[in-house]
């Protein structure tokens, strides 16, 4: 549909930028990095495919990371998404403070829940395998104001 806006959505990198990841992410008007990137080739690169917004993990403490916020606020298509490594630090009430959607990483775990008519959504891991966890990204849809995700499984 014309006018939608897609987000591709990427966290836990951990200095790993599979192919696969570029692959899916080609196409989309925007790309969040939800922290843990790990080495800042991986912004270059994601720089060449759309607009990036990438947030801090706690694992990018070397100098070049200090440009990264902790926090960002991203409006897109009449919404405002919140982005943050670790949704346990969130420091506020998405709904009450006008926010659709928190992008988040840090527990690996990707997940896609709405909580207060807020989207809270995490895209995995897209790095190294962590435990049994799938290796994953995804993409997020703003259309007419409203906000969907979905999951993508990367290939090792």
């Amino acid at each position: 549909m014309p006018g939608d806006i897609t987000v591709g959505v990427i966290s836990d990198t951990h200095g790993l930028l599979r192919p696969d990841a570029l692959k899916k992410l080609r196409g989309v008007d925007a790309i969040v990095h939800a922290g843990d990137v790990g080495d800042p080739e991986i912004l270059t690169q994601l720089r060449q495919i759309a607009s990036l917004t990438a947030v801090r993990g706690n694992i990018d403490t070397a100098a070049w990371c200090k440009v990264l916020p902790e926090t960002e606020v991203l409006e897109l298509g009449g919404v405002n998404l919140y982005v943050l490594h670790n949704v346990q630090e969130l420091d506020l009430e998405p709904s009450a403070a006008g926010f659709s959607a928190v992008i988040f990483g840090h527990s690996h775990k990707p997940s896609i829940e709405r909580l207060k008519c807020v989207l809270f959504f995490n895209p995995g891991s897209a790095g190294p395998r962590r435990f049994s966890l799938p290796i994953s990204l995804g993409k997020i849809t703003i259309r007419k104001g409203k906000v969907e995700a979905e999951l993508m499984t990367l290939k090792e």
